[in-house]
């Protein structure tokens, strides 16, 4: 028995050394934290991008969340269509958390660190955030294909239960998805260089700057970015193509002008959220490509999430009457 402990140490033991002689053979160090070298060094600049994106945190704060709130106690907003809406305000919310906060505190800091752990995490959100929007956008365009194709039995087509499992398919597949691509980076291996160069832990400069571990996870990102955007766009798209065969079936100027007006924000978040990450993800992660994608991303991960409620309540007649009672209601309990 004891022959046979021995042996499994020494042999346990030699593997140790066989691995440690491989990184020191490879010069790959054990990472602890990373540099996150931001959008500028330049001092001034810094104190400008803190001020700027500060503004527009809180503004994504107050919009979305008002947005939320909004939905929840107005009866005209009950539909299906603001169900999935505040949702989609609640994503933008997170999102911008996931990544701003610590953007802000950087662009102050004379460090600007982040943990290997909070890299990952960061990862994680960012990943899984990105799908369960693309898909509840997803389900919006199908949604406003029930409303407009086939309103005689959109009520029951789009029951609260229905509902329930159609915006559950996109945190589910979402984290999940996200965890496995999470666990690819965490196979990544680096050789000293721990600066990234964005402003938070994103794939393509991770993998950049890795210099073992990185052919899986290149192609496998490459692969789920193109399978989840291209299958999530396939039902906008014929979403829409359904819509659009349903309004020129109208015979009303006024039903097709309304069929359009409910369509054109929803078309609106779509076309600049999509097309922000297909240029962001489905390139080659090559120095020019991380640098900008860097300026991409300031876009879909800070400006983006601010202007959907914008968007969403500036273009809708239901927001902006519903806004309007809410303000009066608490004007006159004053």
């Amino acid at each position: 028995m004891n022959v046979i402990v021995s042996y499994a140490c020494n042999t346990q033991i030699k593997s140790y050394n066989h691995l440690d002689g491989i990184m020191e053979r490879l010069n790959l160090t054990v990472v602890t934290e990373f540099i996150l070298l931001g959008l500028t060094s330049h001092r001034e600049w810094q104190v400008l991008f803190f001020t700027l994106f500060l503004v527009v945190y809180i503004v994504t704060m107050l919009g979305n969340i008002a947005m939320i709130v909004l939905i929840r106690v107005s009866p005209q907003l009950s539909s299906p269509m603001y169900f999935f809406l505040s949702h989609l305000s609640f994503i933008d919310v997170c999102f911008s958390s996931n990544v701003t906060p610590k953007m802000l505190e950087n662009l102050l800091s004379e460090t600007k660190t982040i943990s290997y752990a909070g890299c990952l995490v960061q990862c994680f959100f960012f990943i899984a955030l990105v799908h369960v929007e693309i898909f509840i956008l997803a389900v919006m365009a199908f949604d406003r294909y029930m409303a407009i194709g086939k309103p005689l039995l959109y009520g029951s087509k789009m029951s609260r239960a229905v509902c329930m499992r159609l915006i559950s398919f996109p945190y589910v597949y979402g984290f999940l998805t996200s965890l496995a691509a999470t666990l690819w980076t965490y196979g990544l291996y680096f050789c000293g260089k721990i600066e990234i160069n964005h402003f938070y832990c994103a794939d393509p400069p991770l993998i950049k700057m890795a210099c073992a571990g990185t052919f899986v996870k290149k192609y496998t990102m490459l692969i789920l970015a193109g399978i989840n955007l291209s299958c999530s766009l396939s039902v906008v798209i014929i979403s829409y193509l359904f819509i659009l065969i349903a309004i020129v079936r109208m015979r009303s100027a006024e039903g097709r002008r309304k069929a359009f007006s409910t369509c054109g924000s929803h078309l609106t978040a779509v076309s600049t959220f999509y097309g922000t990450l297909i240029f962001m993800y489905l390139r080659r992660p090559t120095e020019e490509s991380v640098e900008q994608g860097k300026m991409v991303a300031v876009f879909y991960s800070t400006v983006i999430p601010m202007l959907n409620p914008m968007i969403y309540s500036l273009r809708n007649k239901d927001v902006k009457e519903a806004m309007n009672k809410a303000i009066s209601r608490i004007f006159l309990t004053k």
